[in-house]
């Protein structure tokens, strides 16, 4: 077994922390982050997160159950703040003993934090900015994700290496700091290390391995995209604040912009409250997923890739994809 002395070194806290041998997370891509994909990555020595997304309580417990059949090794998942379920899909995950739940997608309601750690779970959450990282730090969160405006799906403003340069100096010390967002090669992760990161989250990297159950036609899209190829959605409403989502552009991201129209004009007319506006956001996005991950509708579909995508050019076993990227970032540690 090949080791890598002086990556495993920097990663230590952070693999230490979610229980794998690596603190290589995947991050959760809805339809994509499910059991085979999530048990692959945690029995490659990474650590799977199930993307729980829309999905029901009663869908979570299933894929909670079938991914424990696949692996013996942690894995967490990941749940969106603004669920209407919030709190049942967190009572799915104590009963099932997962120890680290991802918050994404806002503020954690009042009182989530505290449902979670009443199961004797570890909290992860994601922090756009400095400020709102020191909130919730302070409100219980155990380890954050700063994810910068490279990544695929939904994204913030600032790029990964201001945010790095911005939080890790100020928090890494006495804090669990994973980074995120266009990263797809080991000399980037050793930088971040270097750095004080506790370790790195990596979505798009891992949507077109060999275990992902993404259509065929969803990843030669992604070996044939450039950087510049995924592209962040555009809110058409200031009343309507929609998260900016990338994706390789497409039929689908126009769609969407027409469908941001029909809902604010729903909102003109007072027959949508604003909660179920977003939520009708959300469900489009869901959809638009499954069209192009399930049903390998590329031209219709969402597909949602970080920048990194230019940099994938074939179908690799998660076990290769993990090789390689510990292997590219000890050789350059080793050139320090």
């Amino acid at each position: 077994m090949t080791t890598y002395p002086k990556t495993s070194h920097l990663m230590q806290r952070g693999a230490e922390f979610l229980g794998s041998e690596t603190a290589i997370l995947c991050g959760a891509m809805s339809w994509v982050s499910e059991r085979n994909l999530v048990s692959a990555i945690s029995n490659a020595g990474g650590f799977g997160v199930i993307a729980c997304g829309a999905m029901t309580p009663e869908l979570l417990d299933a894929e909670i159950a079938a991914t424990k059949a696949l692996t013996s090794k942690p894995f967490g998942v990941n749940l969106i703040t603004m669920h209407p379920q919030l709190f049942d899909l967190i009572e799915v995950c104590g009963g099932h003993g997962v120890g680290h739940v991802v918050l994404a997608g806002g503020i954690p309601p009042k009182g989530s934090v505290e449902a979670i750690k009443a199961h004797g779970a570890k909290v992860i959450c994601f922090a756009p900015t400095l400020a709102l990282a020191k909130k919730l730090l302070r409100s219980g969160a155990d380890a954050l994700v700063i994810e910068g405006m490279e990544a695929g799906g939904h994204i913030g403003p600032v790029s990964t290496s201001v945010l790095a340069q911005e939080m890790l100096p100020e928090l890494a010390d006495d804090h669990l700091i994973f980074v995120a967002g266009g990263i797809g090669r080991g000399q980037a992760i050793a930088g971040y290390l270097e750095m004080g990161a506790a370790g790195v989250q990596l979505g798009t990297r891992f949507a077109c391995a060999s275990e992902s159950i993404a259509h065929p036609d969803f990843k030669k899209a992604f070996f044939r995209a450039s950087a510049r190829d995924a592209v962040a959605s555009v809110q058409v409403d200031p009343r309507l604040p929609v998260i900016p989502v990338r994706a390789l552009k497409n039929k689908g991201t126009e769609e969407f912009t027409a469908k941001q129209i029909e809902v604010a004009g729903l909102l003109d007319r007072e027959e949508v409250a604003m909660d179920e506006a977003q939520l009708q956001i959300e469900h489009y996005w869901a959809g638009a997923l499954r069209r192009a991950v399930i049903d390998g509708d590329v031209e219709n579909g969402s597909l949602m890739a970080g920048q990194s995508v230019g940099m994938l050019k074939e179908e690799e076993p998660v076990a290769v994809i993990i090789d390689k990227l510990m292997a590219q970032s000890e050789e350059a540690l080793a050139r320090r």
